[in-house]
């Protein structure tokens, strides 16, 4: 636009100085009349080109002016596009929380039971109740069913050698609790290493591939006496005359202890000198034998948990000689009073090494775990009703 006037203005001005060199030319040969006319026209241009200047130097300043306005506008266009992208960033993540709470809400809503369903969640709950109080009554007549120990031995059936490992002294056993295949030996009348086999199969093959699990103890053992039982092995603590600890198999902590009275003066067997405390499990759970001298040596039983062998509560003695034969069975203790020692028959056992340093009653396999001069050797036992052993 200022380039459009600046043109105008320069035409105008080269228009007025063509006709002021052609008014001089005619002022040279013309009148006096022509030269006032002259006088007057060169006024009124010097007037015209004093406010074509002022022109000029306004449109200068307006359009400087309009530069600075347009700038400005500029400016403010820039801010406002910052503002709107801003604005729409926060409408943005406002929609995104408004369909988020809409979402929680339905979901909430297919969460929440109508009264139809809760009522019929409250009665599924009671059938639920009442079947559960059902079925504990029916475990509970089980248990007393199982606990109702009406059997007792009748003979030795068999033998199998397992194998031979460890010290001529020594205990292996399974865990008696149900559904439990383990697999446990302990090597020595006196050591804190427990090796555990996952099954029968794993021990046998304990010496090519199968991997042992080995367990060091807190404390050591003494004599031959321990058990596995739920999980948790039972034993003499060595240098203790009858202290018994409870030690949890996963972490081989000492969960629980528990003194014996009167235990640990006397040896529990003549042959087996280091054994003062010999834990065993049968139907009824678990029991601790030991000799006490206030009772002229003879051999006691106590109840550890309610959960020599046992069978329901009966103590059979195993009877070994220094000189080799047979193991026998020639004395027993019950305490449900039921079967005596004189009427019950002289059992035999299928064939002995030496003697046995340890032998364990497993009430599931109805078999015995014994240790026979540093073999592991299995025997099956068979049982009969009390009525049938004393009626013999």
């Amino acid at each position: 636009m200022t380039e459009v006037l600046t043109m105008s203005v320069t035409a105008i001005l080269v228009v007025l100085l063509s006709f002021y060199l052609t008014v001089g030319s005619v002022h040279s040969q013309g009148s006096p009349h022509d030269s006032f006319i002259i006088q007057y026209l060169e006024r009124r241009l010097s007037q015209m080109e004093e406010r074509m200047n002022q022109c000029e130097q306004k449109t200068v300043g307006v359009t400087q002016k309009t530069y600075d306005l347009s700038s400005e506008i500029r400016g403010y266009l820039s801010t406002l596009n910052v503002v709107r992208s801003e604005v729409q960033s926060e409408m943005d993540s406002v929609s995104a929380r408004v369909d988020r709470v809409e979402r929680e809400l339905e979901y909430l809503e297919n969460k929440i039971p109508t009264q139809t369903d809760i009522e019929m969640e409250e009665a599924l709950l009671e059938q639920q109740i009442k079947a559960a109080e059902l079925d504990l009554l029916k475990k509970k007549a089980k248990i007393r069913v199982e606990k109702d120990c009406s059997i007792g031995l009748s003979q030795i059936k068999s033998l199998k050698i397992v194998k031979k490992a460890g010290d001529t002294y020594g205990s292996w056993f399974k865990d008696p609790s149900q559904g439990s295949a383990k697999v446990y030996l302990l090597s020595g009348i006196s050591n804190n290493t427990l090796l555990e086999y996952d099954s029968l199969h794993s021990f046998i093959e304990s010496n090519t591939t199968t991997p042992v699990k080995v367990l060091q103890l807190p404390f050591h053992w003494i004599g031959t006496g321990q058990v596995v039982y739920n999980g948790f092995l039972y034993y003499h603590k060595a240098d203790t005359p009858n202290q018994i600890l409870k030690v949890d198999l996963l972490n081989g902590t000492v969960v629980d202890s528990t003194l014996v009275p009167g235990a640990g003066r006397l040896p529990v067997y003549s042959l087996n000198p280091n054994t003062y405390l010999d834990v065993a499990v049968d139907e009824l759970g678990l029991w601790v034998i030991h000799a006490d001298p206030e009772y002229g040596g003879n051999l006691v039983i106590t109840k550890l948990d309610k959960g020599a062998f046992l069978i329901c509560g009966t103590l059979y003695v195993v009877y070994n000689t220094r000189y080799g034969g047979r193991s026998t069975i020639q004395c027993l203790y019950d305490i449900h009073d039921i079967i005596h020692s004189d009427e019950s028959p002289v059992m035999f056992f299928p064939k002995r090494y030496t003697s046995h340093s340890s032998i364990h009653y497993h009430p599931g396999d109805k078999q015995l775990y014994a240790w026979d001069d540093g073999y592991q050797t299995i025997y099956k036992v068979e049982t009969r009703r009390n009525d049938q052993v004393t009626e013999e």
